[in-house]
């Protein structure tokens, strides 16, 4: 029998409670989770008939990850399989009251016991050590990685319990009658990201395309097109011709004043709803969608809804006379509409929410949008993906909506991001998505062509759009979000080291075992064959998925997965070259086959997660 009664052990918090002695597990209100081990190991309990671990820290299991980490293998000593840093458990005691951590670790270490999964306890420099029971590690990660497909990691007990919700996600974002300008890559493989990993949790998301549809530059436009416009050409080429018509009529504008009023005489027939100019920019709008959708159908990304601010012309006056009818709109002597959010006139508190003739403006546009998509979809959590240049913005449209009673403005989100720098092709500064992406996949295609070991692939140009596009988003992935980056060609395509090009390089190269090896050695399995010090670095690895899972979710930083992923690439690269499979004894080979398969659909579930078609040959 064990005994439950509980101890605060001397030196902790009191959130950290153990069981003397005791079994191992971790428990929190999230459930019990063992140093590093997901949901698997729960199921075995309970087919088991009794609960395998008692609980030993009373402790939520996400205040302990950051200090939970597998221990190095090696061939030349025996190691423990993961250590828990007790220096993560000790709070934040300042430097009089800390208490001596390898002396707490040893406390801690004498409180707990050894069971059918901890075969040893230890204790490091800090730290408290455990080795596992490999065996039962190797055939737990490759049953439920098997079983699991392409859930594996999202089942785990971190994530149960959790409320499934409705999001919003607002991302990419271009502005009509121009062509997709690099400057909104970021948004679209972001937000893709953040609406791919919401739905993948459970949640029910709504993809949203809010195109800048609307505003004074349709007034520049509408003008443009009417004295430099023709229809053969923007029927042959659209955007490119619309985007020759702007340049064209801004050149005008500033030097006529004339142009200039005739432009603004024009949104304001729009703004009245004029049939005329109406007509004229529907035609600009849907031309402009059909090109969007080509060019992120090259993205592999799909919106559930194409909004715009357009949609909320006549919507933003409701949202003026509300602000009005709460005393919150301010006319200023110029004749504009202002909302002052400080209260005592602080210019940097000042937002503008309509123009002194009348006409709604992008803010008052994104408030009747918000007010909107509450009354469409009742959504628990609205996530805006945009450029930090917009963090004001944003910061004023949510307190406003707070300040009108809309309770729920608490539930929006920006996410914000740095700049791209530096980003050219080979012509010179780029300024179109479409450049960018015709340059990848030019740029992969003469890589795979002077690299020996390509294979031969159907679809050269596909493979190489993929791959190419692989490398952009683990280079922006990389780091953090709201940092800005050097973009380098050079670096992106590089096939060894931490690249989007390595990791389809290695996924391709363990389909290619299986294709090579799969018919005759999957069905003769012995897990007692996976003890080398490098299968075990990879179920280490494989098992702690469900965490990278779990801090992407929370802080909807994507470099958490694909620091994941890079490391399991570069753990199966290194077992790869020493677990053969050809002119191994069957049940080795076998053994090494799943484990390999294995890896490849943990790396295909992170890969698709992060917007990325994971290739087969190349």
């Amino acid at each position: 029998m064990v005994d439950h009664s509980t101890h605060l052990v001397p030196g902790f918090p009191h959130n950290v409670v153990v069981p003397a002695p005791a079994n191992i597990v971790l428990q929190g209100p999230l459930g019990p989770l063992f140093v590093g081990w997901p949901h698997p190991l729960s199921q075995i309990s309970s087919q088991q008939g009794n609960r395998l671990f008692p609980c030993v820290l009373k402790t939520p299991c996400t205040f302990l990850l950051p200090g939970i980490c597998p221990s190095h293998q090696t061939t030349t000593r025996e190691v423990a399989d993961f250590q828990l840093s007790v220096d993560s458990l000790l709070g934040n005691n300042n430097d009089h009251s800390r208490p001596d951590v390898q002396v707490q670790a040893t406390r801690l270490a004498e409180k707990l016991k050894c069971d059918t999964v901890v075969s040893e306890i230890s204790t490091g420099q800090g730290t408290v050590n455990f080795k596992i029971n490999r065996e039962l590690l190797t055939k737990t990660v490759l049953q439920q990685v098997i079983k699991d497909g392409s859930k594996y990691g999202l089942n785990s007990e971190l994530f149960s319990g959790l409320p499934q919700k409705k999001i919003v996600v607002e991302f990419s974002s271009p502005n009509v009658a121009k062509k997709f300008h690099v400057g909104h890559l970021r948004s679209t493989i972001i937000g893709n990201f953040i609406a791919n990993l919401k739905e993948a949790l459970g949640h029910q998301v709504t993809r949203i395309n809010y195109l800048g549809d609307w505003g004074m530059q349709f007034g520049l436009l509408g003008t443009g097109f009417q004295l430099f416009g023709y229809e053969e050409k923007l029927q042959s080429n659209p955007l490119q011709h619309l985007f020759e018509v702007y340049v064209q009529v801004n050149k005008e504008a500033a030097d006529n004043k004339n142009v200039a009023k005739s432009a603004h005489e024009f949104f304001q027939r729009l703004e009245l709803g004029d049939m005329q100019a109406l007509e004229l920019w529907q035609k600009f709008r849907d031309l402009s969608i059909e090109e969007y959708v080509r060019i992120y159908k090259r993205l592999g990304v799909h919106f559930d809804e194409y909004s715009g601010e357009s949609f909320y012309r006549e919507k933003s006056q409701e949202v003026l006379k509300l602000l009005d009818s709460k005393g919150l709109l301010q006319k200023t002597i110029k004749g504009t509409a202002i909302v002052d959010l400080s209260g005592n006139g602080d210019p940097s508190s000042i937002c503008t929410v309509m123009r002194s003739d009348g006409t709604s403006l992008y803010a008052t546009r994104d408030l009747a949008a918000a007010i909107d998509r509450m009354d469409k979809y009742n959504f628990d959590t609205m996530i805006y993906v945009t450029d930090k240049g917009q963090k004001k913005h944003f910061q004023q449209v949510f307190q406003m909506l707070q300040i009108m009673g809309y309770d729920w403005a608490e539930r929006c989100q920006h996410v914000p991001f740095g700049v791209v720098q530096g980003m050219k092709t080979r012509r010179g500064e780029v300024t179109f998505l479409e450049d960018v992406l015709n340059e990848i996949r030019s740029r992969m295609l003469q890589n795979m062509a002077s690299i020996k070991t390509t294979k031969e692939v159907e679809n050269p140009q596909e493979t190489a759009e993929r791959v190419g596009l692989a490398a952009l988003i683990i280079q922006d992935f990389k780091g953090v979000l709201l940092s800005d980056y050097q973009f380098s060609w050079d670096r992106i395509f590089q096939s060894r080291g931490d690249t989007g090009v390595f990791l389809q390089y290695t996924h391709a190269r363990l389909h290619s075992l299986e294709e090579t090896f799969g018919c005759g050695y999957l069905n003769d399995f012995n897990i007692a064959c996976l003890q080398e010090p490098q299968s075990v670095s990879i179920l280490q690895h494989l098992l702690r998925f469900d965490e990278v899972l779990y801090r992407s979710s929370q802080d909807l930083q994507p470099r958490h997965i694909v620091s994941y992923l890079l490391t399991l690439s570069h753990l199966a690269g290194m077992a790869h070259k020493t677990l053969h499979i050809k002119d191994s004894p069957p049940e080795v080979a076998g053994a090494r086959l799943h484990l390999f398969r294995a890896v490849r659909s943990v790396l295909a579930n992170g890969m698709k997660l992060l917007g990325i078609t994971p290739v087969c040959r190349m």
